[in-house]
């Protein structure tokens, strides 16, 4: 009995101590107590009973919960001694996290795999549910055990994992893009054969899986030969961010031009290329850390919401000024950004709040933050009219907002 009551005791200290630290912490943040009550523990040896509890878990393998831990001292004990050590204890976390892309690229690649089962058959005209489901159940399962197998033999970083992942997804976007622009596999009207019935517009859809299939390869395989250099996630991040506002340039600049239909779209990608051409040349030299990039570019979102606050309090109308409103004001925004953030320069704050997963906001309360990160596109298919009827055509969505409460 006595043996095992100590073999409990033992593999159970690190619970122990994580209750033993709440509870400090809860009688710290007490009322005062009156002169007949006992002493009331300070806030240093609070924030010292969590540094311990934070340690074990540590070592025990249990980052996560260590990492939650050591973010509550900085939060509720920022001026006691063990705040110094939580500090250097969270960048070592951090910097042994960023050193690691083997995770990311894993999530990834499952979610990419899934993509292709469902993409591969529409790409055949398939119009049973069986292939689909098929595609599903080995598409995701494949993608993993790939990007598990490539994460082990080359040992990349999160930012050389990024460049890959964000390859491959802006990839895809760029062949269901540059598809719709040239009307790549659409026929014409002089390839019927007069008096015989012609549908000469045809079904897309398979074209649309297609380009949206070689254009993910192809942004994979440009991203893996990136990848073979030195990459940051700092570079990582601002490659990604210049995509996404190139793009908004691109349409917005489009629209005040007049352009229309493909003309519009070609705007807003040649916009988007040219904004990750230019922010991944210019990353390098500039030096900014991951943390700045994404202070510029909140400076940059909120002054594109100014101006659509001014759109809607002014009633514009005009469809050029409705968008030229948000173009100058989030043109303000990120020089505001830009000048606001010169002291964020290498600096990766420790209560900062991770990049949004796959939206460009992500709000949560748990983490007490609101955090920028990259839009990922999901696929989905709306009706379109077209020669007289309605088509169902396959779309890109992007999430912009995510909350959790």
């Amino acid at each position: 009995m006595r043996a095992r009551a100590g073999l409990l005791a033992a593999t159970s200290a690190p619970l122990a101590f994580a209750l033993l630290a709440f509870a400090l912490l809860a009688f710290t943040l007490s009322p005062a107590p009156a002169p007949a009550q006992v002493a009331r523990v300070s806030p240093a040896d609070s924030a010292a009973v969590l540094l311990e509890a934070a340690s074990t878990f540590e070592a025990e393998g249990r980052s996560a919960v260590a990492e939650a831990l050591y973010r509550l001292i900085l939060r509720r004990f920022p001026d006691a001694p063990a705040a110094v050590e939580a500090r250097a204890a969270l960048g070592l976390l951090e910097r042994r996290d960023a050193s690691d892309g083997s995770t990311e690229l894993q999530v990834w690649g499952t979610l990419f795999g899934a993509w292709l089962g469902v993409a591969v058959p529409g790409a055949f005209g398939a119009d049973e549910p069986e292939p689909y489901g098929l595609g599903l159940l080995v598409g995701a399962p494949a993608g993993f055990f790939t990007s598990r197998t490539v994460a082990k033999r080359t040992n990349l970083t999160i930012g050389q994992a990024r460049a890959i992942t964000w390859g491959g997804t802006w990839g895809t976007w760029q062949g269901f893009g540059w598809r719709e622009v040239f009307d790549i596999g659409e026929g014409d009207a002089a390839d019927c054969i007069p008096n015989v019935p012609c549908d000469y517009g045809g079904n897309t859809d398979e074209e649309t899986f297609a380009a949206m299939i070689v254009g993910g390869a192809v942004g994979i395989t440009a991203g893996a030969l990136l990848s073979r250099g030195s990459i940051t996630d700092a570079q990582a991040t601002a490659a990604n961010f210049g995509a996404l506002w190139g793009s908004w340039f691109g349409v917005a600049t489009g629209i005040i031009a007049d352009l229309e239909d493909d003309d519009l779209l070609a705007a807003t990608l040649v916009g988007g290329d040219a904004g990750l051409a230019g922010a991944a040349i210019a990353a390098p030299s500039l030096g900014w850390s991951r943390n700045r990039w994404r202070l510029v570019s909140i400076g940059g979102l909120l002054g594109g919401v100014a101006g659509l606050g001014i759109n809607l309090l002014a009633e514009v109308d005009d469809d050029k000024a409705f968008v030229g409103i948000p173009l100058a004001t989030s043109l303000v925004g990120l020089g505001v950004g830009v000048a606001a953030s010169r002291d964020r320069d290498g600096v990766d704050s420790a209560g900062d709040v991770g990049p949004a997963a796959g939206a460009l906001l992500e709000f949560d309360v748990a983490r007490e933050g609101l955090a920028v990160g990259t839009p990922l596109p999901s696929f989905r298919r709306l009706p379109v009219e077209r020669d007289g009827g309605v088509r169902w055509r396959t779309t890109l969505g992007l999430t912009l907002l995510r909350a959790r409460f």
